[in-house]
């Protein structure tokens, strides 16, 4: 059993929210509900305002929204789309006071006019709050670094001592932090309950819009099944109709729009490289809960299930992978897409940062299939135009099961997980 104990465990968005908050009037941090925002902000934050649980702080936004945003700074709004009509307050306030690091906006949606109003662009940055990595939970010790990776650095590790048992049990209950103090099967439950106020309440109080309670967890489990796939809406309303009366496309559409909105779905878009060939590339993204913990919730799959069906296992240990290389790759303004093409080449993961640095990662929940992915890698590799996309810093199969990390006579890494940190 993996052990778990109660303690603030350091975020590692807290490098960008402390250098944003040096030189910008504010700060977003978005993300799901209990994923850690408000702690976190917390830390850096000199006074604050809740709004989800202080009613009078609502009505007095009603009054005039200024008098909240009084206080010691940086000042945390928390919960601050459930009064939309402060975002204009605040970005004019920050106008006015002519300093960084006034404002830490904490919030677990996004307002229906989101698009209509001002952008705060200049005033305002926003950051992405997840789940907590693997290393943030210290079940990683992060000896491989991937910017290092990034940077073209070779790196070794020992090999990790976490069992595929342990694997399974982090995959299970996902890294949210109100586990850190909970039992296994406490955990269990935990995120069950989390599936089903996400479906009876969250979707409907969002856009104030009412949301069938029971399609809602039926398309979840859909999304569940095919999780790591870029399923089609009609698939998944096929898939969440099945021997449940018919459910439209648009209805799906409609529901994941909801599901994103609060930070549930994160989907992984489709890189499109220069090619050597004139192979066709897949477009659309490949779908994913923000934690791999709601897949095997929507599904009633604990930690025996998934090692009872290890192909689900490996489906899941992929979305963790994704996760975790997302939570990594943000500080380095990096993006996680995937590659498929019409021949059917995948490639599970390519982290690409914004000064043009990349990498391609295969995702394997056992080493015996390491050189499946190392030959899958450097077949990908064969089609890009690397003159156009320059080379790969690093090619690389991130594997489950314990593994000495080190470096092939290909060339491709082999990268175990409880090894990988940012």
């Amino acid at each position: 059993m993996i052990k778990i104990d109660f303690k603030y465990y350091p975020r590692i968005i807290e490098s960008e929210l402390e250098n944003w908050l040096s030189s910008t009037g504010g700060v977003v941090i978005e993300g799901p509900k209990v994923c850690g925002k408000t702690t976190t902000a917390r830390r850096f934050a000199e006074s604050e305002v809740l709004l989800d649980v202080d009613e009078e702080a609502r009505e007095a936004v009603k009054v005039d929204p200024t008098l909240v945003l009084e206080g010691e700074t940086p000042r945390l709004i928390d919960e601050w789309q459930l009064a939309p009509d402060l975002w204009n307050h605040i970005r004019r306030t920050i106008d006015e006071r002519s300093n960084p690091g006034q404002f830490i906006l904490a919030g677990s949606a996004t307002p229906t006019d989101d698009i209509t109003r001002h952008s705060g662009a200049g005033r305002l940055r926003r950051i992405q709050m997840r789940t907590m990595s693997l290393y943030e939970r210290e079940n990683s010790s992060g000896e491989i670094s991937l910017s290092q990776l990034l940077d073209g650095q070779e790196q070794r590790c020992s090999k990790p001592e976490m069992s595929v048992r342990e694997l399974a049990e982090l995959t299970s209950i996902g890294g949210w932090p109100v586990h850190l103090g909970l039992e296994i099967n406490d955990a269990l439950e935990t995120v069950r309950g989390y599936i089903d106020e996400i479906r009876r309440v969250d979707v409907s109080q969002v856009d104030e819009r009412t949301r069938e309670p029971q399609k809602v967890a039926l398309l979840m489990k859909s999304f569940a099944r095919n999780v790591t796939t870029a399923a089609s809406l009609k698939t998944l309303a096929t898939d969440t109709g099945r021997g449940n009366g018919e459910i439209h496309p648009d209805t799906v559409r409609d529901y994941l729009g909801v599901l994103k909105r609060l930070k549930i779905v994160e989907n992984q878009p489709a890189w499109a490289p220069h090619l050597r060939s004139k192979v066709r590339l897949r477009k659309k993204p490949r779908h994913h809960f923000v934690d791999p913990s709601l897949s095997a919730a929507a599904l009633d799959a604990g930690p025996e299930r998934l090692l009872d069906d290890l192909e689900f296992f490996g489906l899941l240990f992929e979305s963790l992978v994704i996760r975790d290389l997302r939570i990594y790759a943000q500080p380095l303004g990096g993006t996680v897409y995937y590659y498929r093409d019409e021949t059917g080449l995948e490639v599970d993961a390519v982290v690409e940062t914004n000064d043009g640095r990349w990498g391609a990662f295969e995702v394997k929940l056992g080493p015996g299939r390491i050189d499946e992915g190392a030959e899958n890698l450097l077949d990908f590799v064969e089609k890009v135009d690397t003159d156009k996309c320059g080379q790969p810093a690093v090619l690389g199969v991130i594997v489950g099961k314990g593994t000495y990390g080190r470096q092939r006579e290909d060339g491709v890494a082999v990268l175990p997980i409880a090894s990988l940190g940012p």
